[in-house]
C-alpha cells in the first residue's frame, strides 16, 4: 500500500497530478484544495496517499494535510460513499467545515456540496456525527480578530478553507497593492484565482 509520495510534480490536471518519484510517474487524484496546495510543475512535493485497489484498477488518492486524509477515510466508511465521492465532497467543502456541518446536523449546508443530495447528507450526519464531533471542536475555524485588517482577514479566511498559513499569507501579500477599498469577498475571489493558477 502506498501511504506517502515524495517527488517532483510532473503534471497538474483538473482533479489530479502526476508525481515523478525516481523516474516513475504516479497519477494521484486530488481534491481542489489539495491540488491548489500542491507546488507548481517541476517543484518538489510530498503527499499523503490512500491506495484504492479494485479488481481491475489501482487508484491513488492524495492529500495535502492529515486532516483531509482523516476526513476522507471517515467519509468512505459511510454507506454508498466510495473514494471518488469522498474526494468530490472534499472538493466542495473544507474538512473542518464538513466536520462542523455534520456535528451540527446541518443537512441544508451539506446539500450545497456538489453531488450531495438530501439522503446522502442525512446519512453523513447519522453515520459520522460522533466521529467528526471531536474534529469539529478541535479544528473549528478561527474567527478573524476584531479590528483585523482586510489582508489579515483574507489570510485567515484562506486558512479556514484549508490552505496552509504560508500560502494564505503569500496570497494576501500578492494582493497588498490592489486591496484598498475592496471587500473581503472580492479579495477572496482574487486570492483563490491566484492560488489555483
Amino acid at each position: 500500500m502506498i501511504a506517502r509520495l515524495s517527488g517532483t510534480v510532473a503534471e497538474k490536471g483538473e482533479d489530479e497530478a502526476i508525481v515523478d518519484v525516481g523516474g516513475v510517474g504516479y497519477r494521484v487524484h486530488l481534491s481542489s484544495a489539495s491540488l491548489a496546495a500542491l507546488p507548481g510543475v517541476g517543484e518538489r512535493a510530498t503527499l499523503r496517499c490512500h491506495t484504492h485497489v479494485r479488481q481491475d484498477v489501482l487508484d491513488l488518492f492524495g492529500f495535502a494535510t492529515e486532516e483531509e486524509e482523516a476526513v476522507f477515510h471517515e467519509l468512505m466508511s459511510v454507506k454508498n460513499v466510495g473514494p471518488r465521492a469522498a474526494q468530490n465532497i472534499l472538493s466542495g467543502i473544507a474538512p473542518r467545515e464538513l466536520a462542523q456541518a455534520v456535528a451540527a446536523g446541518d443537512v441544508a449546508r451539506l446539500t450545497k456540496v456538489p453531488g450531495v443530495g438530501k439522503k446522502t447528507a442525512e446519512r453523513l450526519v447519522v453515520e459520522l456525527k460522533e466521529k467528526l464531533v471531536v474534529l469539529a471542536r478541535a479544528a473549528g475555524p478561527a474567527r478573524p480578530r476584531a479590528g483585523a485588517g482586510p489582508l489579515e482577514q483574507l489570510s485567515q479566511a484562506l486558512v479556514n478553507l484549508g490552505y496552509r498559513a504560508q500560502q494564505a499569507e503569500e496570497a494576501a501579500a500578492a494582493l497588498k497593492d490592489s486591496a484598498d477599498g475592496k471587500k473581503l469577498d472580492e479579495l477572496l475571489r482574487e486570492a483563490l484565482k491566484l492560488l489555483r493558477g
